[in-house]
């Protein structure tokens, strides 16, 4: 007896035109400094818009981790110093894409779009 199982859909991460990505790749690994800098100097860049909502996405998890472990006595303020490791480095793995101009969505939380 075999299952029939829906076939699975690998998500795809667009491709940006070289031109785009070796003009805009400063602005998107400093988009891992401040998310909204890329969206006010090249607002046009689909490459660093990509990378601007990956930046987005880890500020808003930094946020609301480190609330919702703020939140839980003992064992969240325990988990809060290893917690903000976990998003530091992730916000560097993002950086070093960025400058080096690849398009890798964060483990996690990369496959989210919030800017479009």
């Amino acid at each position: 007896m075999s299952v029939n199982q829906p076939p699975q859909t690998e998500r795809t991460i667009p491709h940006f035109s070289a031109e785009d990505v070796e003009k805009n790749k400063t602005m998107a690994g400093l988009a891992y400094l401040l998310f909204f800098l890329p969206l006010i100097v090249c607002p046009d860049s689909q490459y660093a818009k990509f990378h601007a909502n990956q930046a987005l996405l880890l500020w808003i998890l930094g946020i609301a981790g480190s609330i919702i472990l703020g939140l839980i006595p003992i064992i969240g303020w325990i988990l809060i110093p290893f917690f903000s490791i976990l998003v530091f480095v992730l916000g560097i793995i993002g950086l070093v894409n960025g400058l080096n101009g690849k398009a890798k969505e964060l483990p996690v939380i990369g496959k989210y779009t919030i800017l479009k």
